[in-house]
């Protein structure tokens, strides 16, 4: 008799995995799309961290015409990261989009092949908070069920070799060996900030007189002005490493405000010369974030 109930007993559980794994199935098929199979729509949603300054705007107006021509008739749209400048945009009558938001319409439109491009530089905070708002969008109901979020500039050592090259390449024709270029990254409490030192190592690898510093991370003005000072330079060139030359760079870098990089600099004796070019406005540099994308791309050949 005991021997029939444990019998019984597994018979039962069999039963009840069988009918769970039926109902999981049968709603992944009705999220997937009622039962029915949509027609292929494929598009494109570029992701920045976004900018409010008006001359700024050349350097995503840049990347926004490469990615055209790479893939023309898909559409293309886009989306900043930063509520801060969206509401500031908003308020001067410009409506910008947040991921979520830019997806949901996506959803609505019956896109069913997105590719997510990162225009971040490296995989610190904000393209974490993308890849994690993104991705959800695969799952839902009559969702977008062939997503993927392409890599920021910096994601692997072929992208280092890459943008040290382009760095070098894109360095002020006029400079002398004897004058320094200091690069103006962001910063990140995120790991992801020692891609910054990384960075440095390579560049001076094939030119010592370039260094890397950033405005909320490590190493910092502070730590580039005594390797000028170790080197007796006394001239450096401030160069933005992000995207575009925003407020951090035409305020913090080179801005009259007395903890700005040039009067920092300046107040040691180090002449100074400001190049507000953000990283998208050089063809080089944005072709390292389309090749990304191309490889997103392809998954959905």
């Amino acid at each position: 008799m005991t021997e029939r109930i444990e019998v019984m007993g597994k018979s039962h559980w069999l039963l009840g995995l069988v009918l769970v794994s039926c109902l999981v199935l049968a709603t992944q098929a009705v999220g997937a799309g009622h039962g029915h199979e949509r027609p292929a729509k494929q598009g494109i949603l570029l992701v920045a961290f976004g900018s409010s300054v008006p001359e700024a705007q050349v350097a995503f107006e840049n990347i926004d015409r490469k990615v055209k021509a790479a893939f023309p008739g898909v559409p293309v749209r886009w989306a900043y990261t930063s509520s801060i400048i969206r509401k500031k945009l908003a308020k001067e009558g410009k409506e910008l989009d947040s991921v979520a938001v830019a997806l949901a319409k996506m959803m609505d439109e019956g896109f069913t092949q997105v590719a997510v491009q990162s225009l971040h530089t490296i995989r610190g905070e904000e393209f974490d908070d993308l890849v994690h708002t993104a991705y959800p969008f695969k799952s839902m109901p009559e969702g977008i069920p062939h997503l993927i979020v392409g890599s920021p500039l910096l994601s692997n050592e072929d992208d280092m070799n890459k943008v040290t090259a382009a760095i070098l390449a894109n360095l002020p024709k006029d400079r002398r060996p004897d004058e320094a270029v200091v690069l103006m990254g962001h910063g990140t409490p995120h790991p992801a900030n020692a891609v910054y030192a990384a960075l440095m190592f390579h560049l001076q690898r094939r030119d010592p007189n370039v260094f890397v510093a950033t405005v909320e991370g490590s190493p910092d003005i502070n730590d580039a002005l005594e390797m000028l000072k170790e080197r007796k330079l006394k001239k450096a060139y401030l160069v933005p490493f992000m995207s575009v030359a925003g407020d951090h760079a035409r305020n913090d870098m080179a801005g009259d405000e007395a903890d700005s990089w040039k009067n920092v600099l300046g107040k040691a004796g180090i002449q100074t010369e400001a190049i507000l070019k953000g990283t998208a406005e050089y063809d080089n540099m944005v072709e390292i974030w389309l090749d990304h994308l191309r490889a997103v791309m392809k998954h959905f050949q």
